[in-house]
């Protein structure tokens, strides 16, 4: 008998083979055939190894949220998933006007709020989960950093040891100005929350190597202040699906600190999902209304250092 099928459209996945054979892997789990479908501004990308790149539109673009409709008619989506900041917002716009498609992800006002550094740190704020001490311009005690409000993988990152060099950054209303914590551990807390709001998962990982803001080594490790942590901002934003939130371990003040709420997919989650949380199957059986049961009996010091592996493509003659 042949497995019927499932194809996911990845948003901005151009890197993510592994999680594709991790889904394709879920899917064959439960008798299903899973395609991948990715939607890319180039079709030379690693995922063409696995699955069919699309080439599409930027995601500022007007037309950008039709054409991924148009894409979603002609391959017949059952799954739209965000793996770039920039397509969390276009995927919540996808899941309200495509009710028959799964989308898990936040809804469109808080991806709006999380995909603004600043409009982020006020919330959290707020809401009162402990962030680093975050400056006007004029107030901000050196040293400091400053962070592009709206971007991502670390890119345009600076940091200052004297206000005159601050003061000389180009268009400072478009960074957060946050303290600077030298001596601190980074984490990444991989979560998954169903459709219904139960928390399904948190798995806490230190950041070992990070290269161009993703982890290239991390390991998993038990931390019941930062799973309690994470509740509380899963909590806090109803967040819907596949979560990673970033956080901070001041170690000369003992201090841990939320940096970043990613409603998506984070590159470093394979190591998670060996772990032994079933983050790609939560989402395959979300899909198809299987019921969900929570994980918390992953493996702690699970260890995964990353690789680069080339895929090569010939100009057609």
């Amino acid at each position: 008998m042949k497995n019927q099928q499932l194809t996911v459209l990845f948003l901005g996945g151009a890197r993510r083979v592994s999680l594709a054979e991790l889904l394709i892997r879920s899917g064959k789990r439960i008798g299903y055939d899973v395609k991948i479908v990715s939607y890319e501004l180039t079709e030379d990308v690693p995922i063409s190894l696995v699955g069919q790149v699309v080439k599409g539109l930027k995601w500022n673009d007007p037309d950008v949220v039709p054409d991924i409709e148009r894409v979603v008619k002609e391959f017949d989506i059952n799954i739209i998933l965000p793996f770039v900041n920039g397509a969390i917002e276009i995927a919540s716009i996808c899941r309200d006007r495509m009710p028959s498609v799964f989308v898990p992800v936040t809804d469109f006002e808080t991806a709006c709020k999380l995909f603004d550094k600043a409009e982020a740190a006020k919330v959290f704020k707020e809401a009162g989960l402990p962030i680093p001490r975050t400056y006007s311009v004029l107030s901000a005690q050196m040293p400091a950093i400053a962070k592009p409000r709206k971007g991502g993988s670390s890119r345009g990152i600076h940091i200052f040891h004297n206000m005159e060099d601050l003061m000389h950054l180009h268009d400072l209303k478009s960074y957060l100005v946050q303290e600077y914590i030298p001596n601190c551990k980074e984490y990444t807390v991989d979560c998954y929350i169903s459709r219904d709001g139960e928390i399904l998962t948190t798995v806490p990982r230190e950041r070992i190597e990070i290269m161009g803001g993703e982890s290239t080594r991390t390991r998993t490790c038990r931390n019941s202040i930062l799973e309690e942590l994470s509740r509380k901002v899963i909590e806090t934003f109803s967040l819907r699906g596949p979560v990673n939130l970033q956080f901070l371990h001041d170690l000369d003040s003992d201090r841990y600190l939320l940096m970043e709420v990613n409603p998506r997919l984070g590159g470093g989650v394979i190591c998670s999902i060996f772990a032994g949380a079933p983050i790609t199957d939560y989402i395959i059986d979300e899909a198809l209304g299987v019921e969900l049961s929570p994980c918390n009996d992953w493996a702690s010091d699970t260890l995964m250092a990353r690789y680069f592996k080339e895929a090569i493509f010939y100009e057609e003659r």
